[in-house]
């Protein structure tokens, strides 16, 4: 008997934020494979567009409000052509806002947040029976862990992979709305995760990066019964063979384990870098932002990685102009930066998250104080990318080119310390882990040429 073949249907998924919503998509895709969607890249080949949003940014609603308006005639004229496009609404905003979302946006089919979308099947099943009467929203936080019900991934994500090994954050930090949209901490089964990685590496990574709102805190479940840390889980993946490189982000300070840093030392692996954010430098805005550790707190742990990894980079997090930051505070910050020295880091302005503590306090400060602080911060946080960067002038660095670039012929990878390079190369090296030769660095990238002799030179030479 013939198996029945699912009538093929486009699929765009636009995605913002965080690595664990690139994630998301992706196995939101795989979800949605089986029902015969497949990935476009223009709205008007779509049967179905997907948002995947987040609500961390300033007017991030705004933002989707806008974008679902440029659907809109797309969808009105599919339908007057006696067709249709469903249009959904996933992830962060969708967890926060959806009953918004639904009354500004009727012509929006599917509300879902980041815990429910392993329910995709059942959800367009319910609008196409109703044939497009139906919303759904659906911003439950399900008993069952949405990771037990989603099918094997359908496709390889490339040389470098993401693999989320633990979701949500009970640290409640008081600007952030993580622990209301993504829930409380939940961390996989160890064996589902050597399972998932020994399949992306059977498909042809040779990186992966472990996720989590709060990755450091992951505490799942191991085959021997016991409760593994991290560090633990890092060490039974590097076995993997053919696994050439870890990382992981973003980790919280009071979660960084001993077992954790010592993998640090032991795990060669483990790529030197550490995404770990601080926020602020002054203990007083800490206190007030519910972190639980002091600026010195902070120093001691750095001081602890580095002396088991002399190399390691740093990257960090810092909010600028968080209410009641004074003068005094925002140089408490500049200070931890020069102490600590980062190669990367992500900088914002504090803008107020309906719903979490933070937005109901004293103090907050004019929007001129936050831009004017802002670039000082990012300017000293520049020179410090581009210091980094200018060290590796004249060196030798292996590369893992894991995309192609916007130019014919142009690879692009990571360094261990996360630099990216673009080179000139040849499309066989796609994949590789290649010794580069460092001959430009920029604030953002480094470019060189391939240090590696040629196989067909070789075969001249003999």
């Amino acid at each position: 008997m013939a198996t029945e073949t699912k009538p093929k249907k486009g699929l765009l998924i636009r995605t913002w934020g965080c690595q664990m919503n690139v994630y998301d998509s992706a196995r939101m895709a795989d979800v949605l494979a089986p029902l015969g969607y497949q990935p476009v890249d223009d709205p008007e080949q779509a049967d179905m567009v997907i948002f995947n949003t987040c609500h961390i940014r300033e007017k991030a609603t705004e933002k989707v409000f806008s974008d679902l308006g440029r659907l809109r005639p797309i969808k009105e004229a599919r339908q007057q052509a006696g067709g249709d496009m469903m249009i959904a609404v996933a992830g962060c905003v969708a967890q926060a806002e959806g009953a918004v979302i639904t009354a500004r946006a009727p012509y929006v089919d599917m509300v879902f947040g980041p815990q429910t979308y392993h329910a995709l099947p059942e959800m367009v099943a319910a609008v196409e029976k109703s044939t497009g009467k139906t919303r759904i929203v659906n911003t439950d936080f399900p008993v069952e862990s949405k990771f037990d019900l989603l099918p094997d991934e359908a496709a390889s994500q490339g040389p470098s992979a993401f693999l989320a090994v633990q979701e949500g954050c009970d640290k409640f930090c008081t600007f952030c709305v993580v622990p209301y949209t993504r829930g409380a901490e939940y961390s996989r089964s160890v064996s589902s995760l050597l399972a998932e990685a020994r399949r992306m590496v059977a498909s042809g990574s040779r990186e992966i990066n472990l996720l989590g709102q709060n990755v450091n805190a992951f505490h799942g479940e191991g085959p021997d019964g016991e409760i593994w840390g991290l560090g633990r889980l890092i060490r039974a993946l590097a076995e993997i063979p053919g696994l050439d490189r870890l990382r992981y982000m973003t980790s919280h300070p009071r979660d960084m384990q001993d077992d954790l840093i010592e993998a640090h030392r032991d795990v060669p692996a483990l790529m030197p870098f550490l995404h770990l954010p601080i926020q602020s430098g002054s203990d007083r805005i800490l206190a007030a932002m519910n972190r639980k550790h002091t600026a010195d707190d902070y120093r001691r742990l750095i001081d602890r990685l580095r002396t088991v990894r002399a190399d390691l980079v740093m990257s960090g997090d810092f909010i600028v102009g968080f209410p009641g930051e004074t003068d005094r505070d925002f140089d408490d910050t500049l200070n931890i930066i020069r102490d600590i020295g980062y190669g990367q880091a992500y900088s914002f302005k504090y803008s107020i998250r309906p719903g979490t503590p933070a937005a109901k306090l004293p103090g907050q400060v004019p929007e001129d104080v936050k831009i004017a602080r802002l670039e000082i911060l990012q300017t000293l946080l520049f020179e410090q990318q581009l210091a980094l960067n200018k060290q590796s002038l004249g060196t030798t660095v292996p590369v893992l080119f894991d995309r192609r670039g916007r130019q014919s012929g142009q690879l692009l990878g990571k360094t261990p310390f996360m630099q990216s390079v673009h080179i000139n190369a040849p499309d066989r090296l796609f994949g590789q882990i290649v010794d580069v030769h460092i001959d430009t660095a920029k604030i953002n990238s480094l470019s060189g040429q391939v240090a590696i002799v040629e196989p067909e030179k070789m075969e001249a030479c003999a």
